[in-house]
């Protein structure tokens, strides 16, 4: 059975509603029609206003709402407080002894060693000391030259005496001239000057014998004092050269009981070190370890590296276990003052103040104020400060006590947090 051409687009869904080809036909859609699109949009920007005044809303619900003060709280305690000045140095034996060789040679026998416990006068090296030996010889060769020309001058002296002395009595009697007398009386004070000259010539040679024999002695490198053989600088077989500079065989440390540490202290902290301060310090190879040591010397003599200008403050140790060892690198903190067994309080109590509470009045820098949480409530507390070692400060008078929870800040949470009420002043 066929279907017109207006039932097939029906079925298809192509055809016009019924109705719409005659409103077309006829002329334009009702008003109604045309306003539902702007309608449509006014309802969306109404929808988007109305989030915006709810998210504005609660926003200023959020902000405005009611909120607590939770405090942040320190307990007073009991301790030390310490004021000190930071430096590094470095650990060196008190005294260390620098073995040098007045001559040149050789080194033919070495007998110490690093760590070598040496005496006073123990050979630690020896120079090749043929040179010097012959030299020796030399001269005690001419020494014996000089003393038997002196043996010899002395019986030409004799001599000449007896020859004065018979021609003196002769020309008394007129058997000789007066010449010969003079001549007679010349040779005789020659003779006597030659005998004057050979006691010089051997007092010479004995002193060129005596500086041979310094130099042989000098072959023999020995340990000038008792101690610990900390360098060495010669191996057997070296030549070492002592012609214009004193070359360094061994360093020799006398007493590594007893150490020293170096430091370097700025000039802005040197004001306040004195000798006798105690002081600590730590190596790294002990890092757990603190060291007492005592402020020995503060010199005068000012370094500068780089425009810093730092001066060196010497700590005595004592280190009967020897644990410390030359060279070590020292953390170290000279204590300028120091108060045991006080009442103290953190810094950041001193400096807390509530919002609305009035601040400290400026006057005498002693006076301080904290708060204290005392049965639930901040509780206002006048204080007088004493020693401040930047962490912690010493309470001399107030009404503290150890335990105390002192308010060192405040942070703002939600009414449900537990809090302290806000502080009336």
């Amino acid at each position: 059975m066929g279907l017109s051409v207006a039932e097939d687009q029906r079925v298809a869904g192509t055809a016009p509603m019924p109705g719409t080809a005659a409103r077309t036909a006829t002329g334009p859609a009702p008003p109604q029609a045309s306003l539902r699109p702007g309608r449509r949009r006014v309802w969306r920007l109404a929808g988007v206003g109305a989030l915006l005044l709810a998210i504005i809303a609660a926003a200023l619900f959020l902000f405005t709402r009611d909120t607590a003060v939770r405090y942040v709280t320190a307990p007073t305690t009991r301790g030390a407080v310490t004021r000190s000045v930071s430096a590094t140095g470095t650990v060196n034996p008190v005294l260390t002894i620098i073995v040098g060789t007045y001559v040149s040679g050789v080194i033919q026998q070495l007998f110490c060693d690093f760590n070598t416990e040496v005496k006073q006068g123990q050979i630690c090296a020896k120079i090749d000391a043929r040179p010097y030996q012959a030299q020796v010889d030399q001269d005690k060769a001419n020494l014996d030259i000089a003393k038997a020309q002196l043996e010899k001058d002395k019986a030409n002296l004799v001599y000449a005496q007896l020859s004065y002395e018979r021609n003196a009595q002769l020309v008394k009697r007129q058997d000789v001239s007066q010449d010969v007398v003079d001549s007679a009386r010349s040779v005789y004070e020659q003779a006597q000057a030659q005998v004057a000259l050979d006691q010089a010539t051997i007092e010479q040679r004995q002193a060129q014998l005596a500086a041979s024999q310094v130099n042989l002695g000098y072959t023999d490198i020995v340990s000038p004092v008792n101690g610990t053989v900390v360098s060495r600088n010669v191996t057997m077989g070296q030549t070492v050269a002592a012609t214009f500079q004193t070359p360094t065989l061994f360093l020799i440390a006398t007493d590594l009981t007893k150490m020293q540490v170096d430091t370097n202290v700025s000039e802005s902290d040197i004001g306040v070190t004195k000798e006798g301060n105690s002081a600590r310090f730590t190596v790294d190879a002990y890092p757990n370890r603190v060291f007492q040591g005592i402020v020995a010397q503060v010199r005068q003599s000012p370094q500068t590296v780089q425009n810093v200008v730092t001066y060196d403050v010497v700590v005595d140790v004592d280190n009967t276990d020897h644990a410390l060892m030359p060279g070590m690198t020292a953390s170290v903190q000279l204590i300028t003052a120091e108060r045991t067994d006080v009442v103290r309080v953190s810094d950041q109590a001193l400096r807390y103040n509530p919002p609305g509470a009035e601040p400290p009045a400026a006057g005498a820098t002693t006076q301080g104020q904290v708060w204290v949480a005392r049965d639930g409530l901040p509780v206002l507390v006048s204080v007088t400060r004493g020693l401040d070692d930047d962490s912690n400060t010493e309470i001399v008078a107030g009404d503290l006590r150890p335990g105390d929870q002192v308010i060192v800040g405040e942070q703002r949470d939600a009414a449900t947090h537990a809090a302290l009420p806000t502080p009336r002043m």
